[in-house]
């Protein structure tokens, strides 16, 4: 068989998994590679466990040249951010990794960190440490956050709990991000993450950064289920149609599954500005059809 020689004709997903092979670990490590974080013990605490993330955004790709750079710093923070929220955590320590060409003005970098700054006093993280290298003239910008957060042992989500029979919700409204420009400032659910892992029975979760086409698959992948969806109940933002909601991308919202009960009416109570919304359910095997498209780096 012949095997592939260019990222184009792998993917993310196939390319990430040839890269763990081999890869060491040991049993501090409690969930690894391919969840919106890895969970390790946690050095001192027995009843907390860390989350370690690492997330970038690059010009032209997560942002555009002319972009105001305080909205790229905050976003930056908060793509990280959202993956803690995603496990139920909050985050603490972050490191700033910053790649940029020579020419770029002082006032760009200035801007660039009073987002981070904006970001990191929002949700109480802190920035520790970092680097700074030059790129060769032509290169895109690179911003990259790698941070560390902590959630209770006994009730972090992972992808992977789903179970059949669970409803799947989400929070907020999907689609339109990139043209709104919403992916630039949205808040990640730090506090509503909180809430579903402590109050909802909630047994799986993740950020919908890649959309619902693309993430809702790795949800039910990691649980061993299928899946239903009723396109019908997707909750879109205005000028937004069901494919805008499923494929778009970086909508950054909660997607999980846990069974109905009284933690719904709960949850609209603690959170009335936060529309929340059930779209489906896991099932044994079959799965809706959800076509193509969705966000991939190496995009096949």
């Amino acid at each position: 068989m012949q095997l592939e020689s260019q990222l184009n004709e792998l993917g993310e997903e196939r390319l990430v998994a040839r890269l763990l092979v081999g890869l060491p670990i040991d049993d501090s490590v409690l969930v690894g590679a391919g969840d919106d974080c890895a969970v390790v013990a946690h050095p001192e605490k027995e009843d907390l466990v860390q989350l370690l993330k690492t997330d970038s955004v690059i010009e032209g790709v997560h942002y555009l040249s002319e972009t105001d750079s305080l909205r790229v710093g905050w976003k930056a923070v908060a793509r990280v951010i959202s993956d803690f929220a995603a496990m139920g955590g909050r985050p603490t320590s972050l490191l700033v990794t910053i790649a940029l060409r020579q020419e770029i003005a002082l006032k760009w970098v200035d801007g660039l960190y009073e987002g981070i700054r904006k970001c990191t006093s929002r949700y109480g993280a802190t920035v520790v440490g970092g680097e700074t290298v030059s790129l060769p003239e032509g290169s895109a910008n690179l911003v990259s956050i790698a941070g560390v957060g902590v959630v209770s042992r006994a009730q972090y989500l992972t992808r992977g709990g789903g179970e059949v029979g669970d409803h799947l919700w989400v929070t907020g409204k999907l689609g339109g991000s990139f043209v709104s420009e919403r992916h630039l400032d949205f808040e990640p659910r730090v506090e509503e993450g909180q809430w579903i892992a402590h109050e909802a029975g909630a047994n799986a979760m993740m950020d919908l950064s890649d959309g619902l086409r693309r993430d809702l698959p790795r949800l039910a992948d990691a649980s061993g289920c299928g899946f239903e969806i009723d396109f019908s109940a997707l909750p879109c933002h205005e000028g937004c149609g069901v494919q805008e909601a499923l494929g778009d991308g970086e909508d950054m919202e909660l997607l999980f599954a846990a069974p109905s009960g009284d933690w719904v009416s709960r949850f609209r109570k603690a959170f009335p500005q936060v529309l929340l919304t059930r779209i489906g359910s896991l099932v044994a095997e079959e799965r809706t059809e959800l076509g193509e498209g969705g966000w991939q780096h190496f995009q096949v």
